[in-house]
């Protein structure tokens, strides 16, 4: 498989502070890489469905009002191939219930499950197994 630049990052969390932080750790990583923040699974979906700018990598929080990470992804399993095609999408979330984890790895389109904060070393990490450098 050739493996892409990562370019673009959705990162989904209704958490504005962590939303912050994670971004900063992804511009330490590499300042190159555009950051689009949604705080809603539906603000995500209505994205993803109307920009034909695709992001390379998702950050989905689990625990978020109104639409959490499992509506998101059930939504999301319903999209056309085109619109899934190329994307990789990690669990980015507090919690560390292992359901959880299980749940996540469940879809076959999640590639990770990582417990907050994001980190520059897992950022680089990510990089490494699903991007080109």
């Amino acid at each position: 498989m050739n493996k892409k630049k990562l370019r673009t990052i959705l990162l989904i969390d209704d958490d504005k502070n962590d939303n912050f932080y994670h971004e900063r750790e992804i511009n330490k990583t590499n300042s190159e890489i555009s950051v689009i923040t949604k705080t809603s699974g539906m603000e995500a979906l209505e994205y993803l469905k109307s920009n034909p700018n695709k992001p390379d990598l998702i950050f989905l929080d689990i625990n978020m009002p109104i639409w959490d990470g499992w509506a998101f992804l059930l939504e999301y399993s319903q999209l056309s191939k085109e619109i899934q095609n190329g994307i990789i999408i990690m669990v980015l979330t507090s919690s560390r219930n292992p359901t959880d984890e299980l749940r996540a790895k469940a879809w076959g389109f999640v590639s990770g499950f990582i417990i907050k904060p994001l980190s520059k070393e897992v950022m680089e990490d990510i990089i490494k197994k699903h991007f080109a450098e």
